[in-house]
């Protein structure tokens, strides 16, 4: 069995890369599927030095890095400047929650999209806890809340 193993590490290699690529679909970030391309070319080097172990992982964490550091940047900046493409903050905008506590102009907290967020009043008037909000600006990590279906401007 360690014999097969030996003259076989590049299936383990190849099953490390397809751990790490059916990961990344829980990320999405890109990280893992870099981290899989070292591995895969851990499979090239196992294929052709079966034997030299240290060589596989060398060049499985130089490739690794390498995409990490030159290729996942490049790709995140085309993917954030493609159509339709927006931020969790821009998300953010226009959506509704529920103020979590009574929210004045300068406090409180609201659940937008199952997230309590920090809030605080649009128009500077105090809201109930449970009102349902909507989301007009966000501030930094605050979110700056209208009631829904108060008429802007109105007391």
């Amino acid at each position: 069995m360690f014999e097969w193993i030996q003259q076989n590490v590049w299936v383990i290699w190849a099953l490390i890369a397809g751990g790490l690529a059916v990961s990344e679909m829980l990320t999405l970030d890109m990280t893992l599927l870099m981290l899989a391309g070292g591995a895969l070319a851990g499979v090239g080097v196992a294929l052709f030095f079966p034997g030299l172990l240290w060589l596989q992982i060398l060049v499985a964490v130089i490739v690794g890095v390498a995409l990490l550091g030159l290729l996942r940047p490049e790709i995140l900046k085309r993917l954030h400047k493609g159509p339709g493409y927006r931020s969790t903050f821009e998300q953010l905008l226009g959506a509704s929650g529920r103020a979590a506590g009574e929210i004045t102009a300068t406090s409180g907290e609201a659940t937008i999209n199952g997230e309590t967020w920090t809030a605080r009043s649009w128009d500077g008037q105090t809201i109930a806890e449970g009102v349902p909000v909507d989301v007009m600006e966000v501030d930094g990590l605050v979110v700056v809340v209208h009631p829904r279906g108060k008429a802007l401007g109105a007391d």
